[in-house]
Order: structure tokens, then sequence, then C-alpha cells
């Protein structure tokens, strides 16, 4: 599992980053903690943070891996 901060911050900004994300077959699973302050994403798969980060800039968002 990975987690990234964010800058997504609402519904409708998870659903403009939704298909990039679910497009990524190594993807297993996602989600965003929009009550963090953080806007953390958490993914499951076996994938490259570089992929999920090059993927939330695609959709328009920011994401930092979190050590």
């Amino acid at each position: 599992m990975q987690s990234f901060k964010t800058n997504i911050k609402c519904g409708g900004c998870v659903s403009k980053v939704k298909p990039y994300l679910d497009g990524l077959k190594e993807i297993r699973s996602w989600k965003v903690d929009l009550d963090s302050p953080d806007r953390i994403l958490t993914v499951e798969g076996e994938i490259s943070g570089d992929l999920v980060i090059k993927a939330i800039a695609s959709a328009g968002y920011r994401a930092d891996s979190i050590s």
C-alpha cells in the first residue's frame, strides 16, 4: 500500500481523478480521505509511486509520496 498527500478537495475532484486511476491495471483499489487535512490518497497494487503521481497530474491535481 502506498500513500500520497494530494490537493484533491471534494467528491467532484475525486470523480475527475477516477478515470485516470481506474485506467491503471496495476492498481487493485484506491481511495481519498477527504476528511484528512492532507487529503491522503491510498493506493493498493503493484505500481510505482511515480506512475500514480503522473496519473494524478494528468487529471490536473498534485500528489506527493508519503514515506
